[in-house]
C-alpha cells in the first residue's frame, strides 16, 4: 500500500503464471510481477518486498497446495483485482475433491478489496457457487464480457479481433495455441479491470513472452520441433496441450508424458483418461515415462528421462513434433535436453 500500486491477484488451477506473463506484458507503465513461480507465501512476499519505488501496477501469483493458503496469501497481497483462471482436478490428494479445490481458489475473492474487480471464466464451473452475489465481474471467453470477435493463425501469430466493455482492439500475439488465446482474454480482462484501454494493450502484444518450461518451442538442428511444457501437467493441462499437439501440421506427432502429480486415488483414472485422449486425437506414439505413467497405457514406458530422449530417436526429423510434459516431479526438463544433446551430436532424423 505505501507504493500506491494497483495490486492484481492471480490463481487458479491451470494459466496462473502465462496469465501473469501476458498481464506483465500487455500493462502499461511500471510493472512489477512474480518472478518465475514465487508465488508461495514465501514466494509471494519476496515479490511485494522486491517492488521498486514508483510501481504502477503489481501482479501477484497465488499458488496453493491446501486450505486457507490464498486466504493467507491476499491477506498480505490485499489484491484490488482478483483473477481465477479456471478450476480443475489439481491437488486432489491434499484436498479430496474438487468442490474444496474451488473453495481454496474462491478464498482470492474474499481477500479482495471491497467492489473490487474479479475476473473469471464465463463457464466458471466448480467456482460459480463462489462467484453468485459478487458484483464486480469480468468474465472472459465466448459470450462474456471480454470475448474474441474474429481469429485468424499465421506464420506462429493469432490475429484476433478482441471485445471488451471498453471497446474493441487489433490483437497480433506471438503464439498460436487456442489456450494461450483464452488465457490472453483473461489478461486483457485484467487490464480492462485495471482502467488500460484495449487499444494500449493491442499494441504491447507483440512483445509477450512466456516462463520457461512453459510451451516454450525449440527447433532441433535436424528440424525436429520439440514443445516444451515440462513445468507442470495436471489433467486440464494436459488436455490443452495434446490438442495443440494434434493440431500441428506435421507428420509425425510425439507425446512423452511424465506423471500428474498429487491426484489421489483417482490418479489411475485420470491418467488412463489421459491416454485414451491421446489415441482418439491421433497422437502417432506415446511414451511414459516412471511408474505411473504406465497408466497412460503408452506404447512405450522408460524409467528415466533420459531412456525416452534415446527411444524416440528415430522418429526426429523435419517432419516431427514432440510434447513432452509432466508434473514438476517428473523432471522432464530434460527430456528435452538430452533430445538437443542427441541431435547435435547425431543429426537426427529416421
Amino acid at each position: 500500500r505505501e507504493l500506491g500500486a494497483t495490486v492484481v491477484g492471480i490463481t487458479g488451477s491451470v494459466g496462473k503464471t502465462s496469465v501473469k506473463d501476458i498481464t506483465r506484458a500487455l500493462l502499461p507503465g511500471n510493472v512489477h510481477a512474480s518472478m518465475e513461480n514465487y508465488n508461495t507465501e514465501i514466494g509471494l512476499p519476496l515479490t511485494v518486498l522486491c517492488a521498486p519505488e514508483g510501481t504502477d501496477i503489481m501482479v501477484l501469483e497465488m499458488a496453493m497446495r491446501g486450505a486457507g493458503q490464498i486466504a493467507e496469501l491476499a491477506k498480505i497481497a490485499e489484491p484490488d483485482i482478483a483473477a481465477i483462471t479456471v478450476v480443475g482436478p489439481v491437488h486432489l490428494e491434499l484436498l479430496g475433491s474438487i468442490e474444496a479445490i474451488a473453495a481454496a481458489k474462491a478464498e482470492l475473492i474474499d481477500g479482495l478489496r471491497a467492489g473490487g474487480p474479479v475476473v473469471a471464466p464465463v463457464d466458471g464451473g466448480y467456482l460459480e457457487p463462489h462467484l453468485e452475489g459478487v458484483p464486480n465481474q469480468v468474465r472472459f471467453g465466448p459470450g462474456g464480457a471480454v470475448y474474441t470477435e474474429s481469429v485468424e493463425r499465421d506464420a506462429g501469430r493469432t490475429l484476433a479481433t478482441v471485445s471488451t466493455p471498453a471497446g474493441s482492439a487489433e490483437f497480433v500475439f506471438p503464439f498460436t495455441e487456442q489456450h494461450n488465446l483464452t488465457i490472453a482474454l483473461a489478461a486483457i480482462a485484467i487490464g480492462v479491470s485495471a482502467g488500460v484501454s484495449p487499444q494500449e494493450m493491442a499494441s504491447r502484444a507483440g512483445s509477450v513472452s512466456f516462463s520457461k518450461l512453459r510451451g516454450e518451442h525449440i527447433e532441433l538442428p535436424d528440424g525436429t520441433l520439440v514443445v516444451n511444457d515440462s513445468y507442470n501437467a495436471n489433467p486440464v493441462s494436459m488436455d490443452a496441450a495434446l490438442r495443440y499437439l494434434s493440431g500441428i501440421g506435421r507428420k509425425s506427432r510425439i507425446a512423452v508424458l511424465g506423471l500428474m502429480a498429487e491426484l489421489g486415488p483417482d490418479a489411475p483414472a485420470l491418467h488412463r483418461e489421459v491416454g485414451l485422449l491421446a489415441r482418439d486425437l491421433g497422437i502417432e506414439l506415446l511414451v511414459g515415462v516412471g511408474p505411473m505413467a504406465a497408466a497412460y497405457e503408452p506404447d512405450q514406458l522408460v524409467d528415466d528421462p533420459a531412456a525416452a530422449a534415446e527411444l524416440i530417436q528415430g522418429w526426429l526429423g523435419p517432419d516431427a513434433v514432440v510434447l513432452v510434459k509432466g508434473s514438476r516431479s517428473a523432471g522432464l526438463e530434460a527430456v528435452a535436453e538430452g533430445l538437443q544433446s542427441l541431435a547435435t551430436k547425431t543429426g537426427g532424423g529416421r
